[in-house]
């Protein structure tokens, strides 16, 4: 049955109460029925209202995973914008969004914060607060944050570390290695067992075009270090910190490139004009 109704009145709105009166002159079957919840036939006339029924049922969808199993840490706020398929003994903190289509694994931590879009998570990773990853995939026993940016295409292979204020775009970690502090990987391979040290980043645009670093197994990235893409690290190379490098290393070397240290005793140190 297609019941047509109008716009015709003071606020120019389809009225969903006019549907009784449709039906009836439609010669339709006419039954009183109570809603489950009073809270899905309410109005929505301003933002105040929308945000009230937005709150209703983010609440309701709370309460379903915890009826689940998943450890809410506060059902009031937490934001499931999209679906979430959870394993067991997950928990999530206050305030976490998540967006799209998310794949949580067994005993898996959420912290405070984090907002989690269309990712997937396997068993025994922490996500530490205030972390954000999207469309990229971190597999088992990782550890993510505080303060990570994952963004589309990152990678993190099983027992790999990524910490504060680590970016990782477009790029491969591999098992067991770490990049724990104030690093930019993008559009990088990087093997096993890799320390990638504060300060580093894949120098992956020209202004023009994106190039790729590679990083073999076993290397020591050393701290302010910048890697000029397009460039490859053999295995188990070490790259000494305050190092630029902008040509392919060998396996098992040293690389450093630093300023040769000056000093200079009879310097002054200039003084404010008055």
């Amino acid at each position: 049955m297609a019941i047509y109704l109008s716009n015709d009145n003071a606020q120019g709105e389809y009225y969903l109460t006019d549907i009784i009166a449709a039906a009836h002159a439609d010669g339709q079957k006419i039954e009183a029925v109570h809603p489950a919840n009073p809270i899905e036939v309410e109005g929505v006339n301003d933002r105040r209202q929308l945000a009230k029924l937005e709150r209703a049922h983010q609440l309701m969808q709370a309460e379903k995973l915890l009826e689940q199993g998943v450890m809410l840490r506060d059902p009031n706020r937490f934001d499931l914008r999209g679906t979430l398929q959870c394993g067991m003994d997950v928990e999530i903190d206050a305030n976490v969004i998540i967006q799209g289509n998310v794949t949580i694994g067994d005993n898996v931590t959420i912290g405070a914060g984090c907002v989690l879009i269309d990712c997937e998570i396997d068993d025994n990773t922490l996500v530490r607060p205030y972390s954000i990853i999207e469309s990229a995939t971190v597999a088992e026993d990782c550890t993510v944050g505080p303060f990570t940016r994952l963004r589309p295409g990152a990678e993190l292979r099983n027992d790999s570390h990524v910490g504060n204020f680590v970016e990782v775009k477009n790029a491969r970690l591999g098992e067991g290695s770490k990049a724990n502090h104030l690093t930019y990987l993008g559009d990088a391979e990087i093997g096993q067992r890799v320390n990638v040290g504060a300060g580093v980043i894949t120098c992956n645009y020209d202004g023009a075009n994106k190039f790729k670093t590679i990083i073999g197994d076993d290397v020591f990235v050393g701290s302010d270090s910048q890697l000029i893409a397009p460039v490859t690290i053999a295995d188990g190379v070490t790259v000494g910190a305050g190092t630029t490098l902008t040509k392919d290393v060998e396996a098992n070397q040293l690389v450093i490139t630093r300023a040769k240290e000056r000093r200079i005793s009879d310097w002054e140190r200039p003084v404010k004009k008055k």
